[in-house]
Formats: structure tokens, C-alpha cells, sequence
């Protein structure tokens, strides 16, 4: 992204000093291509334009950036700079069950990212003491980082980018879509209790164990997660339960809503068939820019020497009077 952003156009002709396998570079491209920070010929969008800005990866870049629409920058930079240290809450062998408890007391039913959220506001409204965090088994290393990662942000959002910080208040559901709208590509559907397939794949995975969604009573149909783990099992980290409705509508050449009399493969056909007439627009005004470059470079040569020039381009004579 940060290559697209300053202007080079084909990666795959770039002189790298150690190229990365091609592969690589079109499954970024194409990761970026879904979050829209690409458009459908490679170009960098306005959106992607900001999300270089944030020294972050693409999706929460993404999600930081959303925010801004959905009115929740306050809650969302907190979030994010709570992804980007270790895990907060440590469980010491000799009070397992003790620091289990302790952890459930922050628990959000609908999300982890709200969890993660509900520990940052509490410490924050606890003066930031190292006792609060050693009193409910929370790193408070990680927690003072994560303060330092978050007015970082915050100085890139309001100076950078040029974007107030908005609280969404009391809905958190706005939060919800913004983390959504940074990881539909990792979306799941329920199959049984605990158990997930992804919605692209069809790869199984599991609540882990840790998650605020695992043991609660509450299994939602839907859901996006941060990452994968892989151990005995293929484990879903940080996960946020999400309407189906928001999937089709931020991620729509993936998810689509079923329509009476509407086929799928109608919106499918509809999508190419777009794509394709931006490519050959694309192609046109490329086309337009070469032969204005080659009309330019032609006149540039016609240059006039004196006494070289021939019948045409004759120098004239100078009058005299002797």
C-alpha cells in the first residue's frame, strides 16, 4: 500500500532489492482490493490514501479510518491499540480459577473487541493504577503500551488525517459494524455450538476458550474474527458477533442477501460486468495520456538551428545599411 501510495503502478515490474515471491504481492493486492484501499484496475483509492497513513496493518487501518462515518473514533483507536500489544490478562498457575473470574467481570457477551474496550475504559476510569491491573490479573506493562500505541494514534487521526474524535456513547452496535467493516473477509457462520465455518473457505473454527462468545449461553449465527490460531484446534481469536446484513452490505463481492426473483448469479454478472467497464475506461485514458506524452515529445524535437533548418524553417537575413 505504502508503494501504490507513492505512485508506482505495477508492482510486479517494480525492481525490488529482494523481491517477494508474486504470489505475495497478488494476494496483498488482492486483501487490499477487498478493503477498498485498491479499486477494481490496481489504483490506489482515497480511502486507501488514508489508510497509509496509519502505521498499522491494512485491516485495522481500515477500521480506524471507518470509524470516522460511523461516529465511534474514541472507542475504535482504543481497540485497535489493544490489538496491537500481547494479550492484557494473565492467569497464574496458583489462582487459575481466582483470574477466571476476575476476567469474566469484563466480559461483553456480543464481542471481544467490546471486552478489550470495556478493560481500557475501566482502567482509564481508574487513574491508570498499576493496583487496579494487578488486582484483576491484567498486564499493566501492556496496558501503560497500549495507552503510549493509542495517543499515538490519536496525534496521526487529528493531525494527519484531519478527523475529530467521536464517541459513539451508549452504541456499541456502531462499534460492532466498524469492526466488521475491517474483517468481513474473516467471517463465519454457526454450525454448532462453539463451532464455525468460514463463510469463503469452509475451513472449521472454534471459539477458543478465552472468548467472551465461549460458555455464555449466547451463540450468535454470525461472526468476525482477528485472527486464527492453530493448536489442536483451528481457534478463532478476538471475535465479534455481526448482522448478516452488514457483511452484504461492506463486503459485496463476497455476501449477497437473498432477494425473491433475484438470483445470485444476477448480482454476480452485475459486478463483472462493472468491473470490466472500469478496466476498459482505464485502459482509454491510459491510451489518451501515452499519445498526449508522444504528441509533446514530437514537438519538443522540431527545434529550429540557424542555418541548418533548410528551406522551411530558413533563418532570415539581417538588413544592413552600409
Amino acid at each position: 500500500m505504502l508503494l501504490k501510495s507513492i505512485g508506482i503502478r505495477d508492482l510486479l515490474e517494480f525492481d525490488f532489492l529482494d523481491p517477494p515471491p508474486v504470489d505475495t504481492i497478488k494476494t496483498a493486492m488482492y486483501q487490499l482490493w477487498t478493503l477498498g484501499a485498491l479499486d477494481n484496475v490496481g489504483n490506489i483509492t482515497d480511502l486507501g490514501r488514508q489508510m497509509s497513513e496509519v502505521p498499522l496493518d491494512p485491516a485495522p487501518a481500515k477500521m480506524l479510518v471507518s470509524a470516522h462515518a460511523l461516529g465511534c473514533t474514541a472507542e475504535v483507536v482504543a481497540i485497535v491499540a489493544m490489538l496491537a500489544v500481547p494479550s492484557v490478562f494473565y492467569r497464574p498457575k496458583e489462582r487459575l480459577e481466582e483470574s477466571d473470574h476476575a476476567r469474566e467481570k469484563f466480559f461483553v457477551p456480543e464481542s471481544d473487541h467490546l471486552t478489550l474496550l470495556n478493560v481500557y475504559k475501566q482502567w482509564s476510569a481508574n487513574g491508570y493504577r498499576d493496583s487496579w491491573c494487578t488486582r484483576h490479573f491484567i498486564h499493566s506493562k501492556s496496558m501503560r503500551k497500549a495507552r503510549e500505541v493509542r495517543d499515538q494514534l490519536v496525534d496521526i487521526i487529528q493531525n494527519t488525517l484531519k478527523i475529530r474524535i467521536e464517541s459513539a456513547g451508549a452504541d456499541w452496535d456502531k462499534i460492532r459494524k466498524c469492526v466488521c467493516s475491517a474483517y468481513f473477509h474473516q467471517a463465519a457462520r454457526v454450525k454448532s455450538i462453539g463451532e464455525y465455518l468460514n463463510m469463503r473457505t469452509g475451513l472449521p473454527c472454534h471459539l477458543h476458550p478465552t472468548s467472551a462468545l465461549y460458555g455464555m449461553g449466547f451463540t450468535p449465527d454470525y461472526i468476525v474474527y482477528h485472527e486464527l490460531v492453530y493448536t489442536s484446534k483451528e481457534y478463532m481469536q478476538c471475535v465479534t458477533a455481526v448482522d448478516p446484513r452488514w457483511l452484504a452490505e461492506l463486503g459485496p463481492m463476497f455476501f449477497s442477501l437473498r432477494e425473491p426473483g433475484v438470483k445470485r448469479q444476477k448480482h454476480a454478472d452485475e459486478q463483472i460486468a462493472k468491473m470490466e467497464l472500469e478496466v476498459k475506461e482505464a485502459e482509454r485514458r491510459e491510451e489518451e495520456v501515452a499519445r498526449r506524452r508522444n504528441t509533446t515529445r514530437t514537438a519538443r524535437t522540431n527545434i529550429v538551428t540557424p542555418g541548418l533548418g533548410g528551406a522551411r524553417f530558413k533563418t532570415p537575413r539581417r538588413r544592413t545599411n552600409l
